[in-house]
C-alpha cells in the first residue's frame, strides 16, 4: 500500500470520533507497526494529525490563543444532577483511603464529593481538578499536587495532550475516577483530550476505582478510556439494575452499592 493510500485511511479512521488508536490502525492498514508509527510522526510533522498516548487525534479546529474547551456536560450542570448518590458514592471511596498514602483524584462531580471525608487521613493527593483543589486546600494536613497543561474552564480541570512530560512523578496505590458513561465496552468519556489524559493517570496507578451514578450505565456511548477488565472496583448507588450489576462482576471487578 502506498504512503498516500495509507494517509487517507488514517485520516478516515480518525473521523468519526476525532480519534484512533494504535490498534485501530494496525487492524486497518496493510502495513507493519513501524511504517505506522513512522507516517503518524511524519503526519504529525505536517499538521494534519495530533500524537496521543495510545494513538492519534485530528487537530483542533480551533484558532491560535483560543480558550480551549472540552465536550460534554459542563461541570455547573452535571454537579446538580443526583446529588444525593453522589454524596453516599464519594463517602464509600473516601473509605478505601488508608491514612498517610498517595492517591490521585481524576476531576469529576463525583469525585469531588470524597473531598469533606479526606480531613485527618494525611493523604497526598495528586489531582488535576480545580474544584478538588479548592475543596482540599483548607485540611492542613492534605498534601495537593496538580499536573501541567492548559485549564478547562467549562470542567475547572488541568489537562495536556502534550505526554508525560506534563506530569508530576507520581505513583500511587489508588486512582478514583468517573465516567460520562460505563457499560460492556468500558469507561467512556466524551472528548478524546479526556481520554489522553486519564489514560496517564491509569499508567500511574495499581488500582483503579469508578465512580459512577446509576444513571451512568444508561448514558450514551463515547471514546472508551479503557476495558471493564482493567477496572479493579466500581462505585455506583442502588439504582443499578440486576442486569448492569451482572455485566461489572462478569469482569470481575468488584462492585459496591453505596447507601
Amino acid at each position: 500500500m502506498h504512503a498516500t493510500e495509507r494517509e487517507r485511511l488514517i485520516l478516515e479512521l480518525m473521523r468519526p470520533r476525532g480519534f484512533a488508536s494504535y490498534q485501530e490502525f494496525i487492524a486497518n492498514l496493510d502495513a507493519s507497526p513501524a511504517t505506522i508509527r513512522r507516517d503518524l510522526e511524519r503526519m504529525a510533522q505536517e499538521g494534519q494529525l495530533v500524537r496521543v498516548r495510545g494513538g492519534a487525534k485530528l487537530p483542533s479546529q480551533a484558532g491560535a490563543g483560543a480558550v480551549p474547551m472540552l465536550s460534554g456536560v459542563p461541570f455547573h450542570e452535571n454537579i446538580a444532577h443526583h446529588r444525593k448518590e453522589k454524596a453516599a458514592i464519594g463517602k464509600a471511596a473516601a473509605a478505601l483511603c488508608a491514612p498517610g498514602e498517595a492517591v490521585m483524584i481524576d476531576g469529576g462531580s463525583t469525585t469531588l464529593q470524597m473531598c469533606p471525608h479526606l480531613e485527618g487521613l494525611n493523604l497526598q493527593v495528586l489531582t488535576n481538578s480545580l474544584h478538588i483543589v479548592d475543596a482540599l486546600l483548607p485540611q492542613p494536613g492534605t498534601r495537593v499536587l496538580v499536573p501541567a497543561g492548559s485549564v478547562f474552564r467549562e470542567q475547572n480541570i488541568i489537562l495536556s495532550a502534550a505526554g508525560e512530560e506534563s506530569m508530576p512523578r507520581f505513583h500511587a496505590p489508588k486512582l478514583f475516577m468517573g465516567a460520562a458513561a460505563v457499560g460492556p465496552h468500558g469507561i467512556m468519556q466524551a472528548d478524546v483530550v479526556l481520554v489522553a489524559a486519564e489514560r496517564r493517570l491509569i499508567d500511574r496507578a495499581e488500582q483503579l476505582v469508578l465512580l459512577v451514578d446509576s444513571s451512568k450505565f444508561r448514558g450514551p456511548s463515547g471514546n472508551v478510556v479503557c476495558g471493564l477488565e482493567e477496572i479493579d472496583i466500581v462505585i455506583t448507588d442502588s439504582g443499578v439494575t440486576d442486569d448492569e450489576r451482572r455485566v461489572v462482576e462478569k469482569a470481575g471487578v468488584q462492585l459496591i452499592i453505596a447507601e
